[in-house]
């Protein structure tokens, strides 16, 4: 993939949250470097940027989302994805999240998920609401695609009680250290996909990106 006009990508962080959720039996062979459970994956991103910055362009408090569909593993490649943005945020906000989407050479995650990606969808801009409570957080995207997550702790098959897991990968270019759990609700909905996740693997983290 060409290199991004570094005039174009200025110097850029952002510190925050993300919630997951995928198709795949809880913890995600991904996390493993294994194939996906079913032979292909459908999961969606949502992120909450607490602090960052892109070049002049603060981003702090936005929130946005991706999902997508993977025929096969997605190290192989062939995503079907689409980026949803916030109304709520500003067009220079919105435009500094679009940049970092498109990859090439901007930095991780974003450069990852970019050189994998098939067919970009998008973006749409929606609103999102999120409530952050860790394993207990919800997000929401409605308009043009329609995403409705909330999590929730894995729960003992004897005793019913939650049970608290955690992953520390200090590879992992999402985050290093994810608490997963399960989704008790997660629908995903666009003229281009749709998926029903509900009851399958989640995850929550607090993230920290830059450009390299």
């Amino acid at each position: 993939m060409a290199k991004v006009d570094e005039r174009r990508v200025p110097s850029w962080h952002m510190k925050g949250e993300i919630l997951g959720t995928c198709n795949c039996d809880w913890g995600c062979p991904c996390n493993f470097d294994a194939p996906p459970t079913f032979g292909y994956c459908d999961g969606v991103y949502g992120l909450v940027i607490r602090e960052g910055r892109f070049g002049g362009v603060d981003l702090g408090g936005v929130r946005f989302a991706w999902g997508g569909h993977s025929p096969g593993p997605i190290h192989e490649g062939g995503l079907v994805e689409v980026l949803m943005l916030d109304d709520a945020s500003t067009p220079e906000q919105r435009e500094a999240i679009q940049t970092l989407w498109n990859g090439g050479g901007v930095g991780s995650p974003f450069d990852e998920f970019a050189s994998l990606r098939a067919t970009p969808l998008g973006p749409l801009v929606a609103p999102i609401e999120v409530e952050l409570a860790g394993m207990d957080s919800r997000f929401r995207v409605a308009g043009g695609a329609v995403f409705d997550l909330a999590l929730t702790r894995v729960k003992n098959p004897v005793t019913g009680e939650e049970e608290e897991l955690y992953l520390d990968k200090p590879t992992g270019f999402t985050s290093t250290r994810s608490e997963l759990g399960t989704s008790e609700v997660s629908m995903f909905v666009s003229h281009d996909m749709s998926f029903d996740l509900s009851g399958k693997y989640a995850e929550w983290a607090e993230f920290s990106y830059r450009g390299p």
